[in-house]
């Protein structure tokens, strides 16, 4: 967890991980000319970088993922090792998933295309140190569509309480009046919410559902 809390008279200090010069200059000449940032190292390759006084006093480090030898990836995994509190932005013309969640995972906090225009590095940076994380809108997107591949582990998430108490009653092989009965509700209120578990469970007749219930383990198996 990172804990970077800069006042407001504290400048900013990036280490830049790119091996394209051109692109690591643009970026280098962009924040030394903003009052609030200083670049301590530039770098051409995350071997170079790791070797270097400037990663472990560097608030942000902007890190490609396509770099010779160790990629990004990588490198975002040894250089949070050797700065914990780094928070480190990935820059890169990649947008595939494996890019993308790979460097989630070994500790980037945000990740940019390098369409990205120089203003919005800006800002970019800024958002990371005040605790936010910074995404390019496509980048975003694409992780939002990945929680959307989630769903429930088993169908039994899916029941309400009173389905999981009516399918109970069922299995002990109630009538649909007596289930009515223990739990308020009237006899077509009861038919409801059996028709809803049968849905849900993808069955045609109490036995079904029953034997369902059991396999998901909704029910004691007797």
């Amino acid at each position: 967890m990172h804990n970077l809390i800069k006042k407001n008279n504290d400048m900013v200090t990036v280490s830049i991980i790119e091996d394209n010069i051109y692109a690591r200059t643009a970026w280098e000449t962009l924040l030394n000319g903003e009052e609030e940032f200083v670049v301590l190292g530039s770098f051409g390759s995350c071997e170079e970088a790791v070797e270097s006084e400037a990663i472990k006093k560097s608030d942000v480090i902007l890190l490609d993922i396509g770099l010779p030898g160790i990629s990004g990836i990588k490198g975002a995994e040894i250089i949070s090792g050797i700065n914990s509190n780094a928070l480190i932005i990935m820059i890169s013309i990649q947008d595939d998933d494996k890019s993308i969640f790979g460097s989630l995972q070994s500790g980037a906090i945000g990740y940019l295309h390098k369409s990205v225009s120089p203003e919005e590095l800006i800002e970019s940076i800024r958002l990371a140190v005040r605790g936010g994380s910074p995404m390019t809108p496509q980048i975003a997107r694409k992780v939002l569509k990945s929680f959307h591949k989630f769903k429930p582990e088993h169908e039994q998430d899916r029941l309400t309480d009173k389905e999981i108490t009516i399918l109970n009653y069922l299995a002990e092989g109630k009538s649909y009046k007596k289930i009515a009965e223990e739990v308020f509700l009237s006899v077509d209120g009861v038919k409801y919410h059996i028709r809803s578990i049968y849905e849900k469970l993808h069955v045609h007749s109490r036995a079904e559902a029953v034997n369902k219930g059991q396999k998901l383990k909704i029910l004691p198996v007797l």
